[in-house]
């Protein structure tokens, strides 16, 4: 596939939304009153004293991006309250919104940072609101100047252990805020080329240097993104991975010489670096320009997270066609490390539909240089962690499993439009159902339970980039551009409960997270909904 050709059929591309009919699985809980978080209608709450929990310090959760959560998620019986993350969502003529939202932050005191986009083509502030009523506690805005894109890149936050905030800004910086619960306090800057070389010309950085990745901060509070340079500036800048100490002290390398290959452009759109368990090693993707008949193919990366030196790199292939594969600026995905440190990342096969547009979860060891099989899914999907202990069905060797997207794109290649979600082992292969390669065997998988039309056939595909899995109930928490955000019982293999968040749209992808008090928080339609009792 070139990239003259349309990216894969999320239904945000190829239909207009439809109207719900929805199966009897289980009671169903209807849109409950909200207030606070900018709803319309009445005036703003209070925001309520916080509680102490676990923090979700970013995208995917922590520095791994495992996506678990670390308290039991409350039922999913109430929208407590709602806030807009995008004051103009720009809706293309079928209605779909093709715009990644980025996850909030949640921190230990229950305080939750909202990413915010405030104009048609751009603009963004960052909301600290109560996570008990979305009362606002404090709000600060971002001079961030989106990236070249065609689907609209996320916006993403992200918080230290020590609750110190970080927002990316114009020009490579990011906004720093100390105190991510107190109302007030000042909004400082960190340039991970220097403060002073960018105080000397902002406007030559601001206008050729974009953060094009979420910012991914590890446990001794060190902060990594991805950054592109379109022009020359005063640093000598060239596209590549930045790193920012706790200290301040920034520095960082080439894409293109980390990878050993002049066609190499960037580190890829929207996908988070990852770290090591023991915080020793960075993870991330690097890939080529869009262009005209070429495929935008790219390398994984793992470099020393102190000096940013090179430690591993492999070429990502697609592993039914043995050529490259696709690293789409239009996904999302991001390394996931598991706790003994193999490494997951998510592709686009090489010749659109040769896997029905689903692309591959690819697999290897921490040092990148032996490849295990692959998962049936990767495109636009993060992988989360699942502790095998959570299914009391399995009986493998395997002592954590893979939660993964398993949408089967109607209209790509052969898929059926039974679009599901997954559980599957990285240890153990079964064959692939649609190519001779084989893939991590499957443990449970489940279908989306809302047809597209009728009683029978495609069902509404599950709209998540990463799903939050809560050990503590043996569940999933999966939102579906059917409206709906169900919990996935481990146990028993079906939703056990769903609340309904919108009558549906198509959608780009979206991050799911988990408050400190056990709320769970889901992104639709351009909104954030937290969920709670």
């Amino acid at each position: 596939m070139d990239d003259t050709t349309p990216p894969p059929p999320n239904p945000a591309r190829r239909r207009a939304l439809r109207v719900l009919s929805l199966t009897p699985l289980m009671a169903s809980v209807g849109l409950a009153a909200c207030g606070g978080g900018g709803d319309a209608g009445g005036p703003a709450p209070v925001p309520a004293p916080g509680v102490a929990g676990p923090a979700w310090w970013g995208f995917g959760r922590d520095a791994q991006h495992s996506a678990l959560a670390a308290i039991a998620t409350q039922d999913l019986n109430r929208i407590a309250w709602t806030t807009p993350m995008d004051t103009a969502p720009q809706y293309q003529p079928s209605g779909a919104l093709l715009i990644h939202y980025g996850s909030p932050v949640i921190t230990a005191m229950n305080t939750v940072i909202v990413p915010v986009k405030t104009g048609a083509a751009g603009g963004f502030r960052f909301e600290a609101r109560s996570g008990a009523n979305g009362g606002l506690i404090w709000s600060g805005t971002s001079d961030y100047v989106l990236p070249a894109h065609n689907w609209v890149p996320s916006y993403n936050l992200a918080l230290s252990t020590a609750n110190r905030l970080y927002a990316p800004g114009a020009g490579g910086k990011l906004f720093v805020r100390e105190d991510a619960d107190a109302a007030t306090g000042a909004l400082t800057t960190a340039v991970f080329y220097g403060a002073a070389a960018y105080a000397a010309n902002p406007a030559a950085f601001d206008s050729t240097v974009f953060i094009n990745t979420p910012l991914t901060v590890d446990a001794a509070g060190t902060v990594y993104f991805g950054f592109i340079v379109t022009g020359a500036n005063p640093a000598g800048l060239v596209s590549g991975i930045a790193r920012i100490t706790a200290a301040g002290v920034g520095s960082w390398a080439a894409a293109a010489t980390l990878a050993g290959d002049a066609q190499i452009a960037k580190v890829a759109t929207n996908c988070a670096p990852a770290v090591s368990p023991d915080l020793a090693t960075l993870y991330f993707a690097v890939n080529r320009a869009v262009a005209a008949g070429v495929v935008q193919s790219g390398y994984l990366l793992a470099v020393d997270s102190t000096t940013l030196a090179l430690k591993g790199r492999v070429a990502l292939v697609d592993p039914g066609a043995g050529t490259p594969a696709r690293i789409s600026d239009d996904g999302t995905a991001s390394p996931t490390i598991g706790p003994d440190g193999e490494v997951f990342y998510g592709v686009l096969e090489s010749s659109f539909g040769s896997h029905n547009g689903r692309g591959w979860l690819l697999h290897f060891d921490a040092a990148l240089t032996a490849q295990r099989a692959p998962g049936g899914f990767g495109w636009d999907d993060t992988a989360s962690i699942v502790p095998a202990t959570m299914v009391p069905s399995y009986a493998g060797a395997a002592s954590y499993l893979l939660m993964i997207k398993y949408n089967n794109y109607e209209g790509a290649g052969t898929g059926d439009g039974v679009n599901r979600i997954a559980i599957v082992d990285p240890t153990a292969t079964q064959l692939d159902a649609i190519s001779p390669v084989q893939i991590m065997r499957e443990v449970l998988t489940i279908a989306g339970p809302t047809f597209e039309s009728g009683a029978s056939g495609p069902v509404k595909e599950w709209c998540i980039n990463t799903a939050a899995v809560d050990p503590a109930t043996r569940s999933v928490l999966a939102n579906s551009e059917d409206g709906y955000l169900y919990r996935w019982s481990l146990v028993t293999n079906t939703f056990t409960q769903r609340i309904q968040l919108t009558n549906g749209i198509a959608e780009s992808y979206t991050p799911t997270a988990v408050g400190a008090d056990g709320a769970v928080y889901a992104v639709n339609n351009a909104v954030l909904f937290s969920i709670a009792r």
